[in-house]
């Protein structure tokens, strides 16, 4: 059963009390403390001295007075619909609505076929697409790894393209520049028949890293969310402070400054364009005091990723956030509990949109085809928990408990029968519950064993590309696309 957009929110970290108490301090650091900013933002610079912020040049500081953030912060949508190319994938991101996805930008791939580590490759992207369009508890599909064996120039056009070939839910992926913009817009054009169609239904968007943590507007990611604010494609406003490095060590303080970090980005983009669709995209994490390295699979990480969401409902706009940033190196039980503590919190939370939840490994630097099947599986529990237990006349049974009567069965009574595949979850294929005896008789497979062969099969299947054969043609003629023609 595909289960997307069911309602959390039955998990929450911070009171009232708290959230007000967050959100004030953040309104005060960007007042008091302010923004800095890399070189090459004088038009926004501008924007902003005429809006009623400070731009002190000589310090490479602004200061964001409290009505500027509160007036702007109201311009930005509610409701944001991330549309797939079918209906059935909208994600509709409203209230404490759930839908959890993959992520990512990943170096290394763990091999298929050998389980060991290699540089990813664009090739590996559209298979990923492949496999994940087929697993119908993962809802969308955000470039997992970064293609190491094409040019950085082509990497905007060739990174989209191999994802919208390989998988009909909804794209985000990163851009290089605003060119970058532009030519991705073109490509998804050609595919959604036109820019209008586009525009009425935008089935990509674009992650947009605007702040350096702490506090500080990167130029070419700024200027990226501003050009996407001005087309209407739908922006994450990413910024991830690790807690203890580039963020305070304590967790109230990274959430407040990266709720600062938000309200300053989501100035910039109403300022750009009012009404401009966008994602809170707080990402708070902490820091591996060990190695100063990123520490993606504690506890903590769950629980301030489901405070995000409430920071980003206290000022009523849909949020993009992250789970199932493991520390494990390979598909194994460590793997397992961190990815199901994180994933189950930030969806229990009500997070909108919440990303790298499938397939990633080593604090994101790895991604591993079976553990997007077995990611697949912990995000389905993941929902079941959010669907609750249905009570109603059919469901409490009197009349199949009154018909069976005391010392009786109910195995094969016809009320059985009509809920044994739908009131539990069933999962994919992953958890094996059969008995020793047949464990053993079948190879005495482990998870991880099987959730490959469940991957290859997938992928062994005839390929359907995404994109039609005329689209193709037309995005061939216009871009520079490496991946292989699959209908040649």
């Amino acid at each position: 059963m595909y289960l997307k957009g069911l309602t959390g929110g039955i998990y929450r970290p911070l009171s009232p009390e708290n959230i007000q108490t967050i959100h004030d301090t953040a309104l005060t650091i960007l007042e008091k403390t302010g923004m800095t900013y890399e070189a090459g933002l004088e038009k926004t610079l501008k924007m902003l001295e005429k809006a009623g912020a400070t731009v002190k040049r000589d310090k490479s500081r602004i200061f964001f007075p409290r009505n500027l953030i509160s007036e702007q912060i109201q311009k930005a949508p509610r409701q944001v619909i991330l549309y797939g190319r079918e209906d059935d994938n909208n994600l509709d991101l409203t209230n404490d609505k759930v839908h959890i996805g993959t992520g990512g930008a990943a170096i290394k791939v763990l091999d298929l076929k050998s389980g060991q580590a290699r540089s990813s490759t664009l090739t590996d992207i559209y298979q990923i697409g492949r496999l994940v369009d087929k697993l119908n508890h993962i809802h969308f599909f955000v470039r997992p790894c970064i293609p190491t064996d094409i040019p950085e120039s082509e990497y905007d056009v060739n990174m989209y393209y191999a994802c919208l070939n390989g998988t009909r839910k909804h794209v985000m992926s990163g851009v290089n520049d605003e060119a970058g913009v532009h030519n991705v817009m073109d490509l998804a054009a050609i595919i959604a028949g036109g820019k209008e169609k586009l525009r009425e239904k935008p089935f990509i968007s674009v992650i947009t890293s605007f702040a350096i943590s702490p506090l500080k507007f990167c130029t070419q990611s700024t200027k990226i969310m501003q050009e996407c604010n001005r087309n209407e494609i739908p922006v994450a406003l990413s910024c991830a402070p690790m807690a203890g490095s580039t963020a305070p060590i304590t967790m109230a303080a990274t959430l407040a400054l990266v709720h600062a970090e938000q309200l300053a980005g989501i100035t910039v983009c109403q300022l750009t364009k009012p009404g401009a669709p966008l994602l809170y995209g707080g990402i708070p994490g902490m820091a591996n005091l060990n190695t100063m390295g990123y520490l993606g699979g504690g506890v903590e990480c769950g629980m301030m990723n489901a405070a995000i969401h409430q920071m980003a409902a206290h000022i009523q706009v849909p949020n993009y956030n992250s789970a199932g940033l493991v520390d494990a190196k390979i598909p194994d039980a460590q793997a397992g509990w961190e990815k199901a503590m994180t994933i189950l919190l930030g969806a229990m939370g009500g997070s909108n949109y919440m990303h790298h939840s499938a397939g990633m490994m080593e604090s994101m630097l790895t991604v591993a085809y079976e553990q997007y099947v077995m990611d697949d599986e912990i995000i389905g529990m993941a929902c079941k928990v959010l669907r609750g237990i249905d009570v109603d006349a059919d469901h409490l049974g009197m009349e199949v408990i009154d018909s069976i009567g005391p010392g009786g069965n109910f195995m094969m009574s016809p009320h059985t029968l009509n809920y044994m595949r739908t009131e539990y979850f069933q999962g994919s294929g992953v958890s094996d519950r059969k008995s020793r005896v047949k464990w053993e008789s079948e190879g005495s497979k482990d998870a991880r064993q099987r959730a490959r062969e469940i991957a290859e099969k997938i992928l062994n299947e005839p390929e359907s590309p995404c994109i039609s054969t005329a689209a193709d043609a037309k995005i061939r003629e216009k871009f520079n696309i490496l991946l292989p023609d699959t209908k040649a």
